[in-house]
């Protein structure tokens, strides 16, 4: 008799596997162990076809009983069920315990087929020869445009083009604490409505420790001086 193709459904896996008919039920249960990871002794088979919600593959005697008694149809789903406490199964979907490989560095970086690699033939990144000089030329081009933009420690300003966002410039210069090399503008707002109170990180650019938080940090791009004096909600109500 052909074999026939059955999808094996298990709560770990799902496949398409060609069934034997003359297996006997002991030699099925055998087969799928390594197919579902459930031993056979906690097997519980279910055949399901369009004419049925579920026919028991069982018998007392199961080597005895072959799977040709029962009637097997193309693609008919032979659903296997695991028996043991949910505290004895496995848990294939957790990480929990599974010892994680880590390649040590040197180790990758002998490695012929790797991102590293690849970046090092191709001079990119911390192995291009050049990269000192882009990285300066980005340095200068941002003093440039805080220069051309008249920004310095003292003078109002409003950043991001919003007019409610005005302040104080109190500082110009690096932040080791923010990825990105080249000068920031540390801008202390007239309203609390800013990112920090002029620490980050740990290292104080101005000020003092406060609740308020009316400092922000940007690039000279936002960053527009002027005449912006601190608004006044009163100034357009008409007096009484």
């Amino acid at each position: 008799m052909a074999d026939v193709p059955l999808y094996v459904v298990s709560d770990y896996s799902s496949s398409e596997r060609r069934i034997t008919p003359s297996w006997s039920i002991a030699q099925l249960k055998t087969k799928l162990e390594p197919i579902t990871g459930i031993p056979p002794s906690c097997q519980h088979i279910f055949l399901k076809t369009s004419s049925n919600d579920g026919i028991p593959i069982e018998a007392s005697d199961e080597e005895a009983v072959y799977l040709q008694s029962f009637p097997l149809a193309p693609y008919a789903e032979l659903q296997v069920v695991d028996t043991r406490p949910a505290s004895a199964r496995p848990n294939f979907t957790s990480a929990v315990g599974v010892e994680k490989f880590e390649l040590p560095e040197e180790e990758y970086e002998k490695k012929t087929d790797s991102v590293l690699a690849w970046k090092k033939a191709q001079k990119l990144g911390r192995f291009d020869p050049n990269a000192p000089t882009h990285e300066q030329a980005k340095i200068d081009a941002i003093a440039k445009e805080i220069g051309a933009r008249g920004i310095a420690v003292g003078k109002r300003c409003r950043v991001g083009g919003d007019d409610t966002r005005r302040g104080e410039v109190k500082y110009v210069g690096d932040v080791k604490e923010i990825p990105g090399i080249g000068a920031w503008v540390g801008v202390q707002l007239d309203e609390p409505v800013g990112k920090n109170d002029g620490s980050v990180g740990g290292t104080r650019y101005w000020g003092e420790e406060s609740e308020l938080k009316r400092g922000v940090f940007v690039r000279a791009e936002r960053v527009e001086v002027g005449d912006f004096p601190v608004l006044d909600d009163l100034e357009d109500m008409e007096e009484i």
